[in-house]
């Protein structure tokens, strides 16, 4: 990850607006709480990175507290809920694995810098990944950031060569047959939130929608072993009839770590740069090298880069403003692979809502609302939020992950379903008491 982000032609809003609204009075829920149907006595969420808090491109102390099973579990708590247990890092070591944070507006451009200091890390694995400090206590929130629901039935995603933030939460005897499906099954809950499925689209989604030999986090998962699995997971989750909520996978072309980086503003950039108008950007798409359209999607990290315009090792020509040295797949998703995003999207959606409906769950439309908080945004209690990078109020860092604001309203969106589904009335959460970006 780059030490320094620099977005070309990105324009902050001030900051001076989310304080403003802060201000106003949130209308918020005034019945007395109770579980209804459920039985909320031991609460188990099962996750990723979304699960556990993590956010600004790293696990970290402040990410997990706010993450939204806790927010969940603290209203529960009124409804006969007993303690939530995380696996919180130290406060001495409250930095975690690093993450970024916004160092300085320059120009009205955002200059991040990582935090490397008070870090969790107590080595390195065989193939010099970090290793992080050992929580092997019993927990509740069991989201792994990088969990996939194709790993989560693999062997050896535990072991030091494996997934570190679940190597973390395992004893170091444990077998490397150990899987995180049975990490997860054997908790003897009561209650469950299910979020899982959305690496098995994001990572290939990141990586441009290109397959890296031999990284199965890059590879777009197959409906077909989805639907097996994902029905395998809720039925073991459900084996002693137990109630619980599961979430939709969200649409990545509705994050801002796909929207921020714009043709138009990369071409805008480059033609200052240039001191003529330059009309094309080449890039290398699906079917071959052609010019960028609007429609085509840039990551967030290809701006950062630095390579528009550069000549590349053993290629003189400008990096992406000659048809000879196209922008690489891996910082594009071109409107092909757009399509084939989507559609599986689409059908991951199609199985988890049947999965919840063949049990009887409540159902997180995390994909409808994350589209709303898109375009055209949401309103809440008198504050804008929106998928706008940095000044939207739901996005981390990374433009991927929530931050404690997105956190809060998306347990506020879990809490809906809940109440609707179990005739339960939990207190929602006042999502204006918690931030959006920090600022300098």
């Amino acid at each position: 990850m780059k030490k320094i982000f620099n977005y070309n032609k990105f324009l902050l809003l001030a900051a001076a607006s989310t304080a403003f609204l802060f201000s106003c009075k949130p209308e918020l829920d005034a019945v007395k709480p109770s579980a209804g149907e459920a039985n909320f006595s031991k609460y188990i969420s099962i996750g990723n990175s979304l699960t556990a808090g993590f956010a600004d491109g790293g696990l970290y102390l402040e990410g997990q507290q706010v993450a939204y099973p806790n927010l969940i579990a603290a209203q529960l708590k009124h409804t006969g809920g007993s303690d939530f247990k995380s696996p919180f890092f130290t406060e001495a070591q409250r930095n975690g694995s690093g993450y970024l944070r916004l160092k300085d507006l320059v120009n009205g451009q955002p200059v991040m810098e990582n935090v490397t200091t008070e870090l969790a890390i107590r080595g390195a694995n065989p193939a010099g990944k970090p290793l992080y400090t050992k929580y092997t206590e019993e927990i509740n929130n069991l989201g792994v950031p990088g969990m996939r629901l194709d790993m989560a039935f693999a062997p050896g995603i535990g072991t030091v060569q494996g997934n570190p933030f679940f190597e973390r939460l395992l004893a170091d005897n444990t077998p490397g047959t150990y899987r995180y499906f049975d990490f997860a099954t054997t908790k003897d809950h009561t209650f469950f939130s299910f979020w899982l499925g959305n690496n098995d689209i994001l990572g290939y989604a990141t990586n441009g929608a290109v397959t890296v030999p031999g990284d199965g986090t890059t590879v777009l998962t197959s409906t077909a072993t989805f639907n097996q699995l994902y029905n395998s997971f809720i039925d073991a989750l459900t084996l002693k009839q137990q109630k619980g909520i599961v979430a939709t996978i969200p649409d990545v072309t509705a994050v801002p770590y796909f929207t921020t980086v714009t043709r138009k503003a990369l071409l805008a950039a480059a033609s200052a740069a240039a001191g003529s108008e330059l009309k094309d950007i080449y890039i290398t798409s699906s079917k071959g090298m052609r010019p960028a359209t609007d429609n085509d999607m840039f990551v967030l990290p290809f701006s950062s880069a630095g390579l528009l315009g550069k000549p590349s090792p053993g290629n003189p020509a400008p990096y992406g403003l000659h048809p000879s040295n196209p922008v690489e797949s891996k910082y594009v998703l071109d409107t092909d692979e757009i399509a084939v995003i989507k559609q599986r999207t689409t059908e991951f959606n199609d199985i988890i809502k049947k999965a919840a409906e063949r049990k009887g769950l409540a159902i997180a439309d995390a994909h409808a609302y994350l589209n709303r908080v898109k375009s055209p945004g949401i309103v809440y209690n008198g504050l804008s939020v929106n998928a706008n990078f940095i000044t939207g109020n739901a996005f981390s860092l990374d433009g991927i992950h929530l931050t404690p604001m997105g956190n809060a309203l998306i347990a506020n969106l879990f809490i809906d379903a809940i109440n609707a589904t179990y005739n339960s009335s939990i207190t929602k959460i006042d999502a204006t008491q918690y931030r959006g970006v920090k600022f300098p």
